[in-house]
C-alpha cells in the first residue's frame, strides 16, 4: 500500500508536468488556455502555440521514460550504482554517426539524423557488449573497460571531424547538449519501435533480473540463465538510451539519478523500479524543460542543461539517504 501511494503521487506529478509543458513557454499561456484548446472553444492563436508544443512534451514523455528505465536496467545488471546509458557507449556512438553523417554525407534536419543517431547507438552498444562479454575475464569491470575505450575512441573521431568542419560543429554543438525543443512527431515516429521493443523486453526480463543480484551462481541454481539475462538485460537498455539519444541528444543525469531516487520508494525489486523510473522519468525531464523554458523567458536554456543542475542535487540527496539507512 506504502508503494501504491507513492505510485500514485507520481503520477499526479506527471500529469502536473504533462500540463505544466503545454501550458508555460516564451508565449505566455495558461492552463486554462490549455483546457480551452481541448474543449475547441480557445482562440487560434492561442491554440497555435498550445499545439506547437505537443511534439515536445511527447518526445519528454518518452526520451524520460527510455533513460530513466535504461539506467535502472544499467544498474541493476550491472550491480554498479554509477552505471547509466552513457557507460554502453551509447551516447558516444550515436554522436559519432550523426557527425559522420553531417560531415560525409551532408545529411541534415532532424527526421533525417535521428535513424543515423539511433543506428550509431545501437552498433556502439552492441561493439561494448561483444567486447565486454568476451574471454574468460569477461564481467562488470570488462564492461565498463569496452564502454570507456570505445567511447574514447568516438570521442576523439567526433573532435577531429568536428572541429576541423565548422559547419558541422555549428549543427553537432546544439544536438550535443540535449534538446526537445526544434523536434517534430516524425521524429517521435523512427524512434518509438526500438523504444517499445527495449521497454517490453525490460518488463518481461524484470523477474529474471532480479536474481543476478544474488550473484550469477545463486542465479543459477534459481534456473536462471545469467549470461543470457545479462545480454538481454544490456540489449533492453541499449535499445531504450538508443531511442531517447537519437531523438532528443545526449541528456545527462536521468538515466544516473532517477534510478537513486526511485530505489528509495520502491525498494530492491526491478519490477517495481522500473514502473517507478518509467513515471519518474518523464516527470523529471519535462520538469527540467519547463523550467529552461521560464528561467531566462522569452529565451530558454537546453533541457539537458537543467537536468544537470536539477540531477546532481537529487543524486547527492539519495546517495546521502541511502548511506544513513546503511
Amino acid at each position: 500500500m506504502k508503494r501504491l501511494g507513492f505510485l500514485i503521487a507520481a503520477l499526479v506529478v506527471l500529469a502536473l508536468a504533462v500540463l505544466a509543458s503545454v501550458a508555460f513557454g516564451s508565449h505566455p499561456t495558461s492552463p486554462g488556455d490549455v483546457l480551452d484548446v481541448l474543449r475547441g472553444v480557445a482562440d487560434p492563436a492561442v491554440a497555435d502555440v498550445v499545439e506547437s508544443r505537443y511534439p515536445r512534451t511527447a518526445l519528454g514523455l518518452l526520451a524520460g521514460l527510455c533513460l530513466a528505465v535504461a539506467g535502472t536496467l544499467m544498474q541493476g545488471v550491472t550491480r554498479n550504482p554509477l552505471a547509466d546509458p552513457g557507460l554502453l557507449g551509447v551516447t558516444s556512438g550515436a554522436s559519432a554517426a550523426i557527425v559522420t553523417s553531417m560531415a560525409f554525407l551532408g545529411v541534415s534536419g532532424q527526421s533525417s539524423t535521428v535513424w543515423w543517431g539511433l543506428a550509431g547507438a545501437l552498433v556502439s552498444g552492441v561493439v561494448v557488449h561483444v567486447i565486454g562479454s568476451a574471454g574468460t575475464g569477461a564481467g562488470q569491470a570488462r564492461l565498463v573497460l569496452a564502454g570507456a575505450v570505445v567511447s574514447a575512441v568516438s570521442l576523439a573521431y567526433i573532435q577531429a571531424v568536428a572541429l576541423g568542419n565548422p559547419r558541422v560543429f555549428d549543427s553537432y554543438r546544439y544536438w550535443v547538449v540535449g534538446a526537445l525543443g526544434g523536434r517534430d512527431f516524425p521524429v517521435l515516429v523512427s524512434v518509438l519501435p526500438p523504444a517499445v521493443l527495449g521497454l517490453v523486453l525490460a518488463v518481461v526480463l524484470s523477474s529474471g533480473l532480479n536474481t543476478l543480484a544474488l550473484g550469477d551462481e545463486s542465479a543459477a541454481s534459481l534456473g536462471a540463465n545469467p549470461a543470457w539475462l545479462r545480454a538481454g538485460g544490456l540489449l533492453a537498455a541499449v535499445m531504450l538510451a538508443a531511442a531517447a539519444t537519437a531523438a532528443v541528444g545526449p541528456i545527462a543525469f536521468v538515466g544516473l539519478a532517477v534510478p537513486h531516487i526511485v530505489r528509495s520508494f520502491a525498494g530492491v525489486d526491478l519490477r517495481a523500479q522500473i514502473v517507478f523510473s518509467a513515471v519518474a522519468g518523464p516527470a523529471l525531464l519535462l520538469l527540467a524543460d519547463v523550467a529552461g523554458r521560464l528561467v531566462l523567458a522569452p529565451q530558454e536554456l537546453m533541457v539537458g542543461v537543467v537536468t544537470a543542475f536539477i540531477g546532481a542535487p537529487a543524486l547527492l540527496l539519495a546517495v546521502r539517504k541511502m548511506r544513513s539507512v546503511a
